[in-house]
């Protein structure tokens, strides 16, 4: 299949809704024009990728009616998306973009989907999400993580209270109501009685004590040790 091959199928589909079709006018794959009405910009590409995109992007400075078309897939290729991604479909609402799909093969009238028409988007915030960002935010202290690293344990504001309850009991077992007296470890109960990560021990009701995995992690996690000391809580 070639780009041209999605061409006939996208032009007959205008057609059927009164546009005059033409290609390849000033690099536009397609174009489409109904009497007093905005152009049509059709791109095509055999997948969803970000020369597509750009393309789109460049075609908004035309019209605001552009369409990205790409091949209705059976299964998309492991190195590319499809055009029933959520995240694709998100992109191109908040782009703008109109999303086709087209099926060379099938019967006429049939082989273009629209997946999305061209709309102004107006993303809701999803206050939830914002406050716990917010509250892990403001709960981990220094700055334990380098943004965008890949294959590394995350040092988030849970694991950093885990530690220093690692850190308190080091010296030997402890009573939860010992450890919360410090004031170093607001929710020490509930880290002590999960266990995430498996570094404490049961010694008694209420007391623990550091396991061997728990001592391995203080020298994995001793940056986020460093960092949770020099900087306090925020307010």
């Amino acid at each position: 299949m070639t780009e041209t091959d999605l061409y006939e199928p996208v032009k007959a589909f205008l057609e059927a809704q009164g546009y005059v079709v033409k290609g390849e006018i000033h690099d536009c794959d397609v174009v489409g024009h109904r009497a007093g009405e905005p152009l049509v910009i059709v791109e095509l590409k055999l997948r969803f990728n970000l020369a597509l995109v750009l393309q789109g992007v460049n075609r908004l400075a035309l019209t605001d009616l552009v369409y990205l078309a790409v091949p209705r897939a059976v299964k998309s290729r492991r190195d590319s998306v499809s055009a029933d991604d959520r995240e694709v479909q998100r992109l191109c609402r908040l782009i703008g973009f109109g999303l086709l799909t087209v099926n060379a093969a099938a019967p006429a009238g049939r082989a273009v989907e629209v997946v999305l028409d061209p709309a102004p988007y107006r993303p809701r915030k999803n206050k939830t999400r914002a406050a716990l960002l917010l509250g892990e935010h403001q709960r981990r202290r220094g700055d334990p993580n380098r943004g965008g690293g890949r294959g590394v344990p995350i040092v988030t504001a849970y694991r950093q209270e885990a530690l220093r309850c690692v850190q308190l009991l080091d010296g030997g077992p402890l009573s939860i109501k010992t450890l919360r007296a410090t004031g170093l470890v607001p929710h020490v109960a509930g880290i002590l009685q999960r266990d995430v990560y498996g570094w404490f021990q049961r010694e008694g009701r209420g007391v623990y004590s550091v396991s061997e995995n728990g001592r391995r992690a203080l020298g994995t996690f001793a940056h986020a040790l460093d960092v949770a000391e020099a900087s306090p809580p925020a307010a």
